[in-house]
């Protein structure tokens, strides 16, 4: 075995005159140079947009949240909050209230979601934003822009909210009339407008949590959930462990359950991950082409060295020592390609990371100048050992056949 793998060494590296082998050989290895660092490019790119994406998502929310196992709403003491903020890799956490409201001027009407914030959250969000003014005060709200054009919205004009669990304490009420206290429509004003990210300016309306208890019909000291970010140190999945575990400690299992921010918006995340795999099998396509001109060229050297492979033989090579010698060559092809394409796709996004070499088409559709990058460990590896195991696939075939030649002709016939 180890003869074969000296060998396979020596057809792999060892130098070669000009033949038309050597460079069918050669494309074949830039074949899979080119594969591989196209693939990891382009995966790096969509794994940028999609973390683009994640991050004008946390403007507002959270990356993990501690929400109602049942129901719409949970009691959040201090003395909860206090015991949170104290669980390992937890930096902030606030209660919030959000829920489905009708938002109203004059004749129109919107369906949003209306989010209340504590204090500290609005002014995180001022932070994050570097805004002075404040979004909203308590008693007015602030609208997504692309909701307040659909209304007419502007600063200042008078909305009435109401949640859609209104209308059924009105049915209610028809054979209930101690509830005709409930039906009472909110009025508030409307203190700015936001732009932060599609999804919020299309449908969200920014409230104080008291003024968003009111109009989704809370109680007091009730909310929707808490959101929690964490230090910069720690992962989502490791927060979602920790606080996890903070509620079997406490056995709050049927009182809360930790939600993270895939979770919420499951369907746009599942369409960015499926776009990325889509494109790796598209493109991985690329790698297949360049595999199969490998098992070409390894064919190619098996009819070249038939001559030496008999001479193997009658040194004592046996049939798996054979077939070792091509499926190492082709593994080492693979290898040397991977690992070549790898560099070569990490010193692209590096560069694009630093200096934003290459600009998006429309710079002022877009809230970025140039293509975001982020690459992950885990893209690497799944490429590298889909390539590889690739090149040790395709080699089986010229290394069955270099087993044949060399075990199946006579000294005269290989003497000729």
């Amino acid at each position: 075995m180890k003869a074969g793998i000296w060998i396979a060494g020596r057809y792999s590296f060892a130098r070669k005159r000009f033949r038309v082998i050597n460079i069918i050989s050669g494309i074949s290895l830039g074949g899979i140079i080119v594969g591989v660092s196209t693939l990891l490019v382009v995966m790096s790119v969509l794994n940028g947009f999609q973390k683009l994406s994640r991050d004008l998502f946390l403007t507002i929310e959270s990356p993990v949240q501690l929400v109602p196992a049942e129901g719409r709403a949970v009691a959040v003491p201090d003395s909860m909050l206090d015991s949170i903020r104290r669980v390992e890799g937890v930096s902030w956490a606030q209660p919030f209230a959000e829920g489905q409201a009708v938002l109203a001027k004059g004749a129109r009407s919107e369906l949003v979601v209306v989010k209340g914030l504590t204090g500290e959250g609005q002014a995180r969000l001022m932070r994050q934003k570097r805004r002075e003014l404040p979004y909203f005060l308590n008693g007015s709200v602030s609208a997504g822009e692309a909701v307040a054009w659909r209304l007419g919205l502007m600063p200042g004009d008078r909305v009435r909210l109401f949640s859609p669990e209104l209308i059924s304490v009105g049915l209610q009420a028809l054979s209930e009339p101690y509830l005709l206290p409930a039906l009472s429509i909110a009025d508030a004003g409307v203190g700015s407008l936001f732009s932060l990210q599609k999804l919020f300016d299309d449908r969200y309306v920014l409230a104080s949590d008291s003024t968003a208890r009111s109009i989704l019909m809370l109680g007091q000291g009730m909310y929707s959930g808490i959101d929690i970010r964490g230090s910069g140190s720690i992962t989502d999945p490791r927060l979602e462990q920790n606080l996890a575990r903070w509620l079997k400690i406490h056995r709050l299992e049927r009182q809360f359950r930790v939600r993270r921010l895939d979770e919420k918006y499951r369907d746009l995340f599942a369409v960015m991950q499926l776009e990325k795999w889509a494109s790796f099998s598209v493109l991985m396509l690329v790698v297949v082409v360049a595999v199969l001109s490998l098992a070409g060229s390894l064919a190619m050297t098996v009819i070249d060295k038939r001559r030496e492979l008999f001479y193997l033989r009658c040194l004592g090579l046996e049939k798996p020592q054979f077939m070792t010698i091509f499926i190492v060559e082709g593994g080492l092809t693979g290898v040397v390609g991977t690992l070549t394409g790898s560099a070569l796709a990490w010193a692209i996004c590096r560069s694009q990371e630093t200096w934003w070499l290459v600009k998006l088409p429309s710079r002022s559709a877009f809230i970025i100048d140039a293509y975001p990058v982020n690459m992950h460990a885990a893209d690497f590896l799944v490429v590298g050992l889909a390539t590889i195991a690739l090149c040790l696939l395709v080699s089986l075939f010229p290394a069955g056949k270099a087993a044949a030649i060399a075990t199946s002709h006579s000294l005269d016939s290989k003497s000729e």
